[in-house]
């Protein structure tokens, strides 16, 4: 069974179709990026599975049940989670604050998530480990996430998702606005992420992209272009002519 698929997912806006009939399998546990030009309708695509949008036609498929007509959050639950192009974190908590925060509404405990983090045992210490995961040290769990570098803050987005414990995550351009050092720790922690989490990566970085997956979908002007592993990919015209503008049968 797949993690994640679609059929013929469409979107409009008015007369502009940014999405167009996109038939797409995402495997369980896969390593699978989803490049393209500018304006290929990446984000879109990505804003369609994870509910920010609603779908203009189609279907969308998570672990086989039909959740096209369901809500963002009611996605959530069923394992489905995401990071953003511009950070979504709260500045004024700390990483631990906020990730504690995170793991006490996965409970059913958000209405209490400010009590002091000492009176929240567990869930603290499950804030720390999944910290420890992404490489933070008690320094940077202690310190005000607006006073992080950003990379840091990139991590600290990943670690909000995974607090949610998803079987699908949609990581739309982590590094984007990392300074390279930043950007390899975070694609380290990325590959690092447990095995039975199903990762689609959106990222323009091809540097990245090669390194990172096992599986790569093209798209171009809303629609697939091409599909297959980071050879094929590197190998087919369709994908040089659509980011270089070289023929496809020169």
């Amino acid at each position: 069974m797949s993690a994640l698929s679609t059929h013929g997912l469409t979107r409009r806006f008015g007369g502009f179709v940014a999405v167009d009939g996109v038939d797409f399998t995402l495997a369980e546990g896969a390593r699978h990026a989803l490049i393209g030009p500018n304006g290929a309708g990446k984000t879109t695509f990505v804003n369609l599975l994870s509910g920010a949008l609603p779908a203009s036609g189609g279907t969308l498929s998570l672990f086989g049940e039909d959740i096209t007509a369901l809500p963002q959050h009611q996605r959530v639950r069923r394992g489905l989670a995401r990071t953003f192009q511009v950070n979504q974190l709260f500045p004024e908590l700390t990483p631990l604050e906020a990730v504690t925060m995170a793991l006490a509404e996965r409970e059913g405990a958000g209405a209490t998530w400010w009590r002091p983090l000492r009176g929240m045992g567990p869930l603290r210490e499950e804030a720390v480990q999944l910290l420890d995961t992404l490489r933070f040290d008690a320094a940077d769990r202690g310190r005000l996430t607006s006073g992080l570098p950003y990379g840091r803050q990139r991590l600290l987005e990943i670690a909000l998702a995974l607090a949610l414990r998803p079987r699908v995550l949609l990581l739309d351009e982590p590094a984007a606005g990392v300074p390279p050092a930043e950007s390899r720790e975070v694609m380290q922690a990325i590959a690092a992420l447990p095995a039975d989490v199903a990762v689609l990566l959106i990222e323009h970085d091809m540097d990245l992209v090669f390194r990172f997956a096992q599986r790569i979908t093209v798209l171009a002007q809303g629609a697939v272009l091409a599909e297959g592993t980071p050879e094929e990919i590197a190998r087919d015209p369709r994908v040089r002519e659509a980011y270089l503008g070289e023929p496809a049968h020169g």
